[in-house]
This record gives C-alpha cells, structure tokens and sequence, in this order.
C-alpha cells in the first residue's frame, strides 16, 4: 500500500482509500500526521462559550479528536475520502463530506478553523484559505500547517522522506507547496492576520522512533512520540496561526 503512489498520479486522493488502515496505527503511513495534530492543537485554546464549533478542513480520520478533549468545542471535520470520515465519526467527529474549496457550512459559524496538512493537497490553495475565513466568526481563530513552495522543502519533503519506511511514495505534488509569504497575504486579504512560525520533529525522539520501529520493537510506541518543536525556519514545514478581525 505504501507504493500507492506509483500507479496513481502524485497527491491523487485515491491514496487515502488505498492507505485507509494506516490512519491510526503510531507506526503506519500516518505517523507524523498524528505528531503534526497534537502540535496544531496545542494552539487551540479552551473554547471561550457553549457550543463553540472547531471546523477541521481536510479531517481525513479524525486525528484531531483526541488532542481536543475537554476543550469544549463541537468538532465537524470536512474531507473529501469516505473511508477516513467513517473512521473520523467513530472518533466522535461529526462528519461532512465535502471540499475544502466550497465547504457546504454557513458564513460565520465557527469559533476555530483547523487546516492541517491540508493546503499543500489543494490544487487552489488560495480558494481553501478564502473558505476557512469566510466559516470563521469575527473574533475565530484559524490555525493550520503546511509545507513551503522552496527547494529545501522539496528536497527534504519529497525526495528524503519518500525513502523512509512510513511514507506513502506520491502522497505529495511539490508544485502545490504553499508560499508562506503569500498565504500571509492571501489570508490578510480575507480579513485574517496569520503569524507563521516554522516546525519540526525533535530530532532526538524522532531519531529513538526511528531506531526502535527498525528494531521491531512493537509497533513504534515503546517510547514517547516524536514532538513537533519550532524551529528559526519557515523553509519547510510551517503553523499559521491568526484571528479574524471583526
């Protein structure tokens, strides 16, 4: 399943039926998704009223889910794959299945976007970032990650992390990476100030998960999960994170 990507065209959505059991395995073709979700989270404050809603673009499985408990808030996660909403409803999500180009919600109804890992699959990157500031409310918090239009993030995202044993080869098409800059000023234009910081897995713990997947120990988990830690570079994977002005 892993080679996916070799007969199918790169970032091509059948993928994720094909790849539908690795979601939530810690050492599967998912790994850094789930290491990615917990750090965009972590930028979700508790939610500020009752019945806040956090609208999840591109929920795929629901990997959010969990990093959300007790923050109060209504999840509704939007993806494209069947296969991932059902897995994501069973994670307590409530599903929609929808683009993130023309998200069938209305105007104004969320207290928190989340864009994970979502922009650099979008041929029209710049139409999802105008959808995820209409759905937020004056005052909602849009966050997200994604991969940077440079070289070093083609290199490393690309043709390094292709020839790791836990990523699914074509699962990217670099000529989608996001320039950072002109999402800050897309998402500016939409009424929504992003900062932008640049990520990465530890490298200590990644390097520990690495070491004890290749020795078989269980399935990966034998120690912490790598942590997604800043980093002085938004050359390659970076969060946004911004408030709608109102």
């Amino acid at each position: 399943m892993r080679d996916a990507g070799r007969t199918l065209p790169r970032n091509d959505p059948r993928q994720y039926d094909d790849l539908a059991g690795e979601w939530w395995r810690p050492d599967g073709a998912f790994a850094m998704l789930h290491w990615l979700a917990r750090a965009r989270a972590a930028m979700v404050p508790p939610a500020a009223r009752p019945d806040a809603l956090l609208v999840d673009l591109g929920c795929g499985a629901g990997l959010l889910a969990p990093h959300l408990t007790g923050k109060g808030y209504r999840h509704v996660g939007v993806d494209l794959t069947r296969s991932a909403l059902h897995q994501a409803a069973a994670h307590g999500v409530t599903v929609v299945n929808g683009d993130a180009t023309a998200v069938p919600l209305v105007d104004g109804c969320a207290d928190v976007v989340a864009a994970g890992e979502l922009l650099e699959h979008v041929p029209d990157w710049r139409a999802a970032v105008a959808e995820a500031c209409r759905l937020l409310r004056p005052g909602g918090l849009l966050v997200l990650d994604t991969l940077n239009d440079t070289a070093l993030s083609r290199l490393v995202a690309v043709r390094i992390a292709e020839r790791l044993p836990t990523v699914p080869r074509g699962i990217h098409d670099p000529r989608l990476f996001v320039d950072a800059r002109a999402l800050v000023a897309e998402a500016r234009r939409h009424g929504v100030d992003l900062r932008l910081r640049g990520v990465r897995p530890g490298v200590g713990g990644l390097l520990a998960w690495l070491v004890r997947r290749a020795r078989g120990v269980g399935d990966g988990t034998g120690g912490p999960a790598p942590r997604i830690v800043p980093t002085w570079s938004t050359a390659v994977l970076y969060q946004g994170r911004g408030v709608r002005r109102g």
